[in-house]
């Protein structure tokens, strides 16, 4: 005969990891599984009355098997179940690990200290406790040696080292989350990638005003090396996403274009000077000079 553990525990039980196999082979996000997904709540579901329904017909099954059984075949039957549900194995653990004696055995170990009619038991620590003390001792040791010896890492290490992990993370993120860019981060495209996104966006909003080879027409020419705003690609970014001029000049486009692509399109507007356009627009605005690129060559 089978020792049998109580349906009431083993239902849960396999209910429970069940649902702890779901939810680890379908990740959903924040939210767990169930919710995302109402069906997995749903399947789950289909599985608890499975269960309780395969529980139903084990009992029913041994109602009937006890029927057939004789008088001996069924006591037996029935204590071999109910020492199953006193989980021995559970109860023979807790008692060693208190390491109390039987009350049969604790005249050995009665003191001759009487108070009233009470008397004092001379009882070893438990087990549990003295595992627990032994255990704390190594831990104190290791850390000792570790720590103190070694000169293992301490808490202000760990700090640093978690934020050095932490920058490195932000900038990769960066890389590919080039819509974070802005006027104290954007940095002069030269990509060949980029700089065919620039031009794309240059001549779907662009060429109205300076021409599809940027010499200039009702805007200025963006092939001289004189700027109205200033000329660098921060300048020329903030241009882009701002606006000219009050009251006159480009409009800002920052609501039209990424940051990404008003990066790109200032890069690609900037990779114009130099050439020769056919209608050239005379200079407008003051020669720019690029004072970070001098200082960075002296």
């Amino acid at each position: 005969m089978r020792k049998l553990v109580p349906s009431w525990v083993r239902v849960p039980i396999v209910f429970f990891i069940i649902f702890g196999v779901v939810e680890f082979f379908i990740d959903s996000g924040e939210k767990p599984a169930f919710i995302e997904y109402p069906v997995v709540l749903l399947f789950l579901f289909l599985v608890l009355l499975i269960l309780i329904a395969i529980e139903a017909i084990i009992g029913a099954l041994e109602n009937v098997m006890l029927h057939k059984l004789d008088e001996e075949a069924k006591a037996k039957f029935l204590a071999d179940k109910e020492k199953a549900y006193q989980f021995t194995w559970f109860k023979k653990t807790y008692n060693k690990l208190l390491g109390q004696k039987p009350i049969e055995e604790e005249g050995e170990i009665i003191l001759d200290h009487n108070y009233d009619g009470i008397k004092e038991l001379d009882n070893s620590l438990p087990p549990w406790w003295l595992y627990g003390f032994y255990i704390t001792i190594v831990f104190a040791a290791v850390y000792l040696v570790r720590f103190h010896i070694f000169d293992g890492p301490g808490q202000f290490d760990e700090l640093e080292t978690e934020l050095a992990d932490a920058k490195a993370a932000i900038e990769e993120y960066k890389k590919t989350a080039k819509d974070l860019v802005d006027i104290n981060t954007v940095t002069l495209l030269t990509d060949a990638a980029d700089l065919s996104a620039g031009k794309t966006v240059f001549e779907t909003n662009c060429v109205a005003c300076h021409m599809a080879d940027g010499g200039g027409g009702i805007g200025p020419n963006l092939t001289d090396d004189h700027w109205i705003l200033g000329g660098g690609i921060k300048n020329v970014f903030k241009t882009v996403s701002e606006g000219g001029r009050s009251g006159k000049g480009m409009i800002a486009w920052k609501t039209q274009l990424k940051p990404s692509q008003i990066a790109q399109v200032a890069s690609y507007v900037l990779s114009l000077q130099g050439t020769t356009p056919a209608n050239p627009k005379p200079p407008e605005g003051d020669v720019w000079v690029d004072n970070s690129t001098e200082a960075a060559t002296e």
